[in-house]
C-alpha cells in the first residue's frame, strides 16, 4: 500500500485537537442509540443495541416502529443525520457545531414528524457525570474533518476485525461500535459460564453487566481514548482473565498491559504508523486471543478454523 492510501485508511487522529469534536458525537451517538435500545427487544449479551459502521458513517440499521421500520444512519462524509421510515417519508439533521441540547431536540422533533416519538432516558450511558441530553448547552463542539477521520479509523477497523472473526467457529460477535463506551468491538466466546461480573460501571446497570458477561469471552477493539490515556488505542482483554493473563507474551512489541485497565492496549498510531498497518493489528489481536484461550484452556481445536478467504467454501 502506498503511503498516500495508508494515511487515507489509517488517518492521524490527535487526541487533544479532537477531544471537543469527540466528545460531542458520543453524546450524539448515545442518542441515537438509546432511540435504538427502545425499539429494538433484548438480544443476549446487549446485542441489540450497537451502531454499525457503514460506507458513509454509522446506523442503526432497521428497527421496529408501529409496522413500520426505522432506521437512524449518521453521514460523516454530507454530515448530516438521516432520519428515514420505510413508507418513504425522511427527515435530515445537518451535523454542525451545535449543543447537545439542540441535538436532541432536533432528533425528537424529527421522529415526532414522522409519528414515530420514540421517549429515551436522557441521562447519558457509562459517563460518571454526565448532564441529561436535553440539558447539555456545554458540548457543542464539530470538526467535520476529524469526525470524518475517525470514520475512516472505525472503516478500516471493522474490515480487519470482520476478518479476524471468521477464523471462530464458536460464537462470535458481529463487529459492533457501542455507544455508551464510545468503542468498535469483536468478542470471541468459549461457550463457558463465566463467573458473575462485579459490575460497578458508572450509569450502567449491573444487571446489564452481568448479562454482558454471563459467558467466558476474549474481546478486542478500538477506542479512541479518555482518562488516563490520551490517545487513541486498539484493546484486547479476557473476562475472567485467567491466571498469567497480565505477562503472556503477546505482539508487537508496542503492546503492552495496562494496570490501570486491566487489558492490553496497542496505541493507534503504532499501528498507523507501521510499514503494514494490517499485519501489526492482526499480529495483536491473534496474540492476545492466543494468551486468552490458551491460558482460560479453551478447547481451540474445536472453536477455530483457518480465517475465510474469497468465494472459498469453508473445507470441511
Amino acid at each position: 500500500m502506498s503511503p498516500v492510501l495508508q494515511a487515507e485508511r489509517w488517518p492521524e487522529l490527535p487526541y487533544a485537537a479532537w477531544k471537543p469534536t469527540y466528545e460531542t458525537l458520543h453524546l450524539w451517538t448515545q442518542i441515537v442509540g438509546k432511540i435504538r435500545l427502545m425499539r429494538e427487544p433484548w438480544l443476549n449479551h446487549s446485542w441489540h443495541i450497537p451502531l454499525y459502521v457503514t460506507a458513509r458513517g454509522l446506523t442503526t440499521s432497521p428497527m421496529p416502529a408501529a409496522g413500520r421500520a426505522l432506521q437512524i444512519d449518521f453521514d460523516f462524509i454530507d454530515h448530516v443525520l438521516w432520519v428515514r421510515a420505510s413508507d418513504g417519508r425522511v427527515r435530515q439533521i445537518l451535523l454542525a457545531p451545535k449543543p447537545v441540547a439542540e441535538f436532541y431536540d432536533e432528533v425528537m422533533a424529527a421522529l415526532g414528524e414522522l409519528g414515530l416519538d420514540t421517549p429515551i432516558n436522557t441521562l447519558p450511558s457509562e459517563i460518571a457525570d454526565g448532564v441529561p441530553f436535553d440539558r447539555d448547552t456545554v458540548h457543542a463542539a464539530y470538526d467535520r474533518d476529524h469526525a470524518n477521520r475517525f470514520w475512516r479509523i472505525l472503516l478500516a477497523t471493522q474490515a480487519m476485525f470482520s476478518q479476524f472473526r471468521t477464523g471462530f467457529l464458536g460464537k462470535v460477535s458481529p463487529v459492533h461500535f457501542f455507544w455508551g463506551g464510545f468503542d468498535l468491538a469483536v468478542t470471541r466466546f468459549s461457550g463457558r459460564r463465566a463467573p458473575p461480573h462485579p459490575g460497578g460501571i458508572p450509569r450502567l446497570s449491573d444487571a446489564v453487566t452481568r448479562e454482558a458477561y454471563s459467558h467466558e469471552v476474549s474481546s478486542a477493539g478500538f477506542w479512541p481514548g479518555g482518562g488516563p490515556i490520551d490517545y487513541a488505542t486498539f484493546y484486547s482483554y479476557a473476562y475472567p482473565a485467567p491466571d498469567g493473563f497480565a505477562s503472556a507474551p503477546i505482539e508487537p512489541t508496542q503492546a503492552f498491559f495496562s494496570r490501570d485497565f486491566g487489558e492490553f492496549l496497542l496505541p493507534y498510531d503504532a499501528v498507523r504508523t507501521s510499514p503494514d498497518p494490517e499485519a501489526t493489528l492482526m499480529a495483536f489481536l491473534r496474540s492476545t486471543y492466543e494468551a486468552a484461550a490458551d491460558l482460560g484452556k479453551w478447547d481451540r481445536a474445536a472453536l477455530e478454523c483457518p480465517y475465510g478467504k474469497l468465494c472459498r467454501p469453508r473445507t470441511v
